[in-house]
């Protein structure tokens, strides 16, 4: 039987689950995450990489999170928010950008805010999610993309034991430039081993 279907991704997403780690609990985002986006999603060198462009104003970023929470309605967003439980603060997102039924894959994301970087905070967010994706999908993979230049996120997509799979050259259009996008990816096997070496 396939675990991984459209019907199963919004049963799953419409009524999001939390996860917890050690130090972060990763939950639905909601209106009142806004001012702790906005804190991160203004600044420049955030979205520098990514495909969204820096907010302008708080009301931008609560209009954002009140698109997402209509999605989350359909089953159709599949972003976690990221809480750092000691300061009980909204750091950033993880979560899946996209799933592909027919290779039985996805896809993860993250944006963590610059004040947690440097802690590791990005790959135990990424690693719940994959856990997760792993157990409740049976993924046979899953994969993760940076644009060419990101040391810092291909950093830890190798702290996951994430391997390189793939380079599209000037294949992904954003901010006026066709950037190049990396692809690195683990399979579910090589994941439980992993996490179980540690």
């Amino acid at each position: 039987m396939q675990v991984l279907t459209d019907k199963k991704i919004k049963e799953v997403f419409t009524d999001i689950p939390e996860i917890e780690t050690k130090r972060l609990r990763l939950r639905k985002i909601t209106s009142k995450d806004s001012l702790d986006m906005y804190e991160y999603s203004h600044l420049p060198d955030v979205t520098e990489y990514l495909t969204w462009n820096p907010h302008t104003n708080p009301k931008e970023t609560l209009r954002y999170i009140h698109l997402i929470e209509k999605k989350y309605s359909k089953g159709a967003f599949w972003d976690f928010g990221v809480e750092y439980i000691k300061d009980m603060k909204f750091i950033g997102t993880c979560g899946f950008t996209s799933f592909d039924i027919a290779s039985n894959s996805a896809e993860i994301g993250y944006v963590i805010s610059p004040l947690y970087r440097g802690q590791g905070i990005a790959g135990e967010a990424c690693r719940a999610v994959m856990k997760f994706g792993f157990a409740v999908f049976d993924l046979d993979k899953i994969c993760a993309r940076f644009i060419e230049g990101n040391t810092a996120s291909e950093q830890v997509m190798k702290k996951l034991s994430m391997k390189y799979s793939e380079t599209y050259k000037n294949s992904f259009y954003i901010k006026n430039q066709y950037k190049t996008v990396i692809e690195y990816s683990i399979s579910k096997k090589d994941f439980f081993e992993s996490i179980n070496a540690v």
